[in-house]
Formats: C-alpha cells, structure tokens, sequence
C-alpha cells in the first residue's frame, strides 16, 4: 500500500469493497520497467485495468496499448494516442471486429491460426501481422497456455502464408504466462524465434519484430525476480541470437504496471466454525471470486491481506459472499488472520491493481459493481 493510499483511506470513509489506485505508482513502474528495458516499446495490457486514469497518464509518459478488443482500442484512441501505437493483440477476432479496428487505423495485428489469418487478410488488407507460438510456460502462476499459440513449424507456414496473402509478414510473438518468476522462461523462447526468423530469412521472408509479451511478476507478499534480473536475461539471450541486428522489439505488461498500485479494501461480513470441534475459522469478505478476485481460482494468485486490527493469529478459509459454493477464496493455502477479527472489521487486499475491476461481475447474487477511486 503506498502513503497516498494509505492518507486516502485515512481521510475518507467509502462503503467496501471498493479499488483504490495511486497513479503516481502507475508511473513510477512505467519508468522503472522502461529503464530496465530501454530497447523495448512497452504496450501496455489495457486488459489489466483499463481504467480511463490510467491509460490518460500512460499515454502521456509516451506508452503504446496492446489492445484485446475494439472498446479497448476506442477507449485507447479516447486518449489521444494515435492509431500507430495500438497492438491489437487477441489472436481470437470477429471478422467485424477487425475491420472496425481497421477502420480505426490500426494496422498491427496478432494471430495464430490459418483461419485468423485468413480473416485478417479480407478485413485488413496489408496490415503487419505477427504470429503468437506456443509455449509451455513453467514457472508461470497464472499460465496461458494451450488457448493461444501455435507450433514453431506451424507459425513459419503460417508467416510465409501471409506474405502470399498480402499482409505483412511483420514478426513473432509469445507469451512465458502472467506472472512468471523465471527469467530463462524468456531466454528459451527467445531461442526458439531466433530460429523461426533464420528459417523464415532462408524461405525468403525478412521479419522486423519480437514481441516478447508481459510476465513481469510481482511479488503479492513473497519474492519474485527484480525487473532488472529479468531484462538482464532477455538482452542477453536477444543479444546471443540476434548479435548487432536485433529487430524491434515489443513488450506487454498489464500486471507489472497496475499491480502494485491499488488496493482492494474489503470488509469482514462473518466469521463463523462449521463445527463445535473445529478450530480452523471460515472469514467471509464482501468481496469474491466474482466481486473482483477471480485469479484466486484454484489459489494461483495469493494476495496479501492485511486486516485493520492486530494481535494473535490463527488459520482461516477465506471466502467471498455470494450464494455460489465456488466462491472459496483461499481454503488449501494456509491463510493467517487474527483472532478477535469481527464483522466490520476491514481488510485490505494488497497489490490488487490488476485484473480486479476488470473481472468483477456486474450484479451476481444482486451485489453492485465494485466502486473505483484513482488518485
């Protein structure tokens, strides 16, 4: 929690839960990935937080947008950043989607499949493309595997394709998984498209760009590799394979940027035992898997929560509150909350920035929309 959030809560009173995001960190994580990574354009994930806030204070440091969808890619233009520095990232498009962001002039597009390309090159005629390749992301909490990405041979079919079809053959992508905590994750799939671009030079079709994704972890409470091990690794391995000719290269973060700057403030609705026997105490938050928490399925992410009173600890299942027995927020993983914890009591999810408002529901079990404040 940073001091200006902490001094906001402190002199404000809002009904729970609700999302509090210091922008000032928003762009100190801006600057600070950006030295990491000097070489690299930074498209940063509008699915993380898409916040009208947020993208109105990267674009003005100079952000480009990896966009997932035309109301991303409108709410990005809505900035006054140009057509030039949207991505539209998602290899899974409406053919209307793409001629509307087409029509909107973006002119960079990813894919990953024959029929994806296909449909680019109807709707988007001479666009860049890059391909999306599959990886086995180890070391990610959060993977995305196996729904996006392609083979290695297939993406060197596919990228010699679409110069036949009129795109432009424009580079390789790929994604190690969100939050990932292993920097050779980086430097085993920057081998492989080193080789897609030597096979590709040799079957005739020069590519220009490596976008290397997001991943850049934080630490939710534990420890994670700094941002500089992490940038140290990928310009070792693009200087390895690339030599003195590296091409462009793009970057992706959501998580890294957002992350850390918000907190998710909830309060305490019931603190209960299923048994006269059991010691172990089941919390319930207002605030849940489909209030805005839904990275804690099957425990991936693990916030750290701080509570608004001390003293002793015990074990605790944390739970949200809706009518749905999947609503279990942390039940395998050994959570440790006070034991004088009372209904009213508030406590505060840390590091939750990211991929919180975009997730909550929009009245499940007849909750409202979680509440947002940007300072």
């Amino acid at each position: 929690m940073t001091a200006r959030i902490d001094r906001f809560l402190s002199e404000h009173k809002y009904d729970s839960p609700c999302l509090v995001v210091d922008l000032e960190r928003i762009t100190e994580n801006y600057q600070r990935l950006k030295k990491a990574l000097p070489l690299a354009e930074i498209h940063y994930a509008v699915k993380a937080n898409p916040a009208s806030q947020i993208l109105d204070t990267l674009a003005g440091l100079g952000s480009n947008f990896d966009a997932a969808g035309v109301n991303e890619i409108r709410q990005c233009l809505a900035t006054g950043a140009g057509a030039e520095r949207i991505a539209y990232g998602n290899t899974i498009k409406k053919q209307t989607d793409i001629a509307k962001a087409y029509e909107l002039g973006v002119r960079l597009f990813a894919f990953d499949s024959e029929l994806e390309l296909k449909k680019l090159a109807e709707s988007a005629p001479g666009s860049r493309v890059f391909c999306r390749i599959l990886l086995e992301e180890t070391g990610a909490k959060w993977p995305l595997s196996r729904k996006f990405g392609c083979s290695v041979d297939m993406a060197r079919d596919l990228m010699a394709r679409a110069g036949e079809l009129g795109l432009d053959p424009y580079g390789i992508s790929f994604h190690v998984g969100s939050q990932q905590t292993d920097p050779k994750q980086w430097e085993i799939a920057i081998g492989r498209v080193a080789m897609l671009f030597t096979a590709l030079d040799e079957a005739g079709v020069e590519l220009g760009m490596v976008n290397l994704g997001g991943g850049f972890p934080v630490p939710y409470g534990g420890e994670v590799p700094e941002i500089g091990s992490i940038a140290g690794a990928i310009m070792t391995a693009m200087t390895r394979h690339f030599g003195n000719r590296l091409p462009r290269m793009i970057i992706e973060p959501g998580r890294y940027i957002a992350a850390d700057a918000g907190i998710l403030r909830s309060e305490v609705v019931l603190v209960s035992t299923k048994t006269y026997e059991s010691q172990r105490r089941w919390v319930y938050l207002d605030v849940g898997k489909f209030g805005g928490l839904a990275e804690t399925m099957n425990e991936a992410i693990q916030y750290e929560l701080r509570p608004s009173r001390g003293g002793e600890v015990g074990t605790v299942v944390v739970a949200g509150p809706t009518c749905d027995g999947a609503d279990i927020l942390y039940e395998q993983t050994a959570y440790h909350l006070p034991l004088d914890l009372q209904p009213g009591d508030f406590v505060d999810v840390l590091d939750a920035g990211a991929y919180t408002s975009t997730y909550a529901s929009i009245g499940f079990n007849g909750f409202a929309p979680l509440k947002e404040y940007y300072i």
